[in-house]
């Protein structure tokens, strides 16, 4: 049994406009020691995406489908339910360190509680586990810091602080938020090597959101490329990077840059901006910014269907033959 399968997942905000879809029919699979990596533009639903698992949504949002975490729904489950879970089975890494830590509470006291509450630990204990993991996240001298308040912290110090506090009861599903956004390069790739060990000892699945292309080639196993609140295209990492189809997939790839181009080559951009999700368009979300698209395209929304053995699933009308030679000549 999958140990997250979410099936035909909505997410809906009521607004003084009327009501805003976010979120629109996600599937995912995701196994025990697996990580699947969420990617796409800014507004494109997936931080909706997790904040829906987590029961975090908004007040005026509100969801549809399915989502078994080790055969129980999520979405269903009472607040009270979701509290014995959160922060112990299922922990979150939010974008936002900034926000996301109390300003009136010590980082001792914040990641004590959190060991008090899901495992009994006694305030000592609890003290010298949250030392190992601010060391663990390579925190300068943590048994004196972890007794100091998050205004006296960098940004990216408070990013690991989160990381560390969402490591503590060596959750079995861990979200990461843009788990990296503050870090430079260097730490990126020490929180990265930190979730691999996790994953590698306790059998961690982890779903991971982030604009860094680089971070899902090098953590994921699955890919989902989202836009407007849908799956453009979904499969392995392998597929996704080495052959990816859709058009916004490819656009997002293109703007990458490599270190096998020369100084002289230009990155490709997409044209246009992400809709407006008030005012979605009546067929394929992105046919206003693709140059593939055909009058099919901005009529008919395309339905997420196989296209190769592999089990990569695209969204898109056009020929897999058609795109790829387009892309040839970008």
């Amino acid at each position: 049994m999958s140990l997250l399968s979410v099936k035909d997942l909505g997410v809906q905000f009521a607004t003084n406009d009327g009501s805003v879809s976010a979120v629109n029919g996600v599937s995912f699979e995701l196994n025990r020691g697996e990580t699947l990596g969420i990617v796409g533009e800014s507004g494109s639903g997936k931080s909706q995406t997790v904040l829906a698992l987590m029961g975090l949504l908004a007040k005026n949002g509100k969801t549809q489908g399915e989502a078994l975490f080790d055969g129980q729904d999520l979405l269903t489950m009472s607040a009270q339910q979701l509290n014995k879970i959160r922060g112990n089975r299922v922990a979150m890494i939010f974008q936002d360190p900034m926000t996301s830590l109390n300003p009136y509470l010590t980082v001792e006291r914040q990641m004590t509680e959190v060991l008090e509450l899901h495992k009994g630990m006694s305030r000592r204990n609890a003290k010298k586990r949250s030392i190992e993991l601010l060391d663990a996240v390579k925190i300068p001298e943590a048994a004196r810091r972890v007794m100091m308040y998050p205004h006296e912290f960098s940004g990216g110090m408070r990013q690991r602080v989160m990381i560390a506090m969402a490591l503590l009861c060596e959750p079995e599903l861990l979200i990461a938020d843009e788990p990296t956004t503050a870090l430079d390069v260097t730490v990126q790739a020490q929180i990265i090597a930190l979730l691999k060990d996790l994953q590698r000892d306790f059998g961690t699945g982890i779903v991971m959101i982030t604009h860094d292309l680089g971070v899902v080639a090098g953590l994921c196993e699955k890919v989902l490329v989202m836009y407007g609140g849908r799956v453009m295209e979904q499969g392995n990492a392998n597929d996704i990077f080495y052959h990816a189809t859709h058009p916004y997939t490819v656009g997002l790839l293109g703007a990458l840059p490599r270190l096998d181009h020369d100084d002289t080559e230009s990155l490709i951009s997409i044209p246009g901006n992400p809709p407006n999700m008030a005012h979605m368009p009546p067929g394929c979300p992105f046919s206003e910014r693709c140059i593939h698209a055909i009058e099919r395209c901005h009529r008919d929304l395309p339905l997420l269907l196989p296209v190769s053995a592999g089990g990569v699933l695209r969204a898109c009308h056009k020929q897999v033959e058609e795109i790829k030679q387009g892309a040839a000549h970008v």
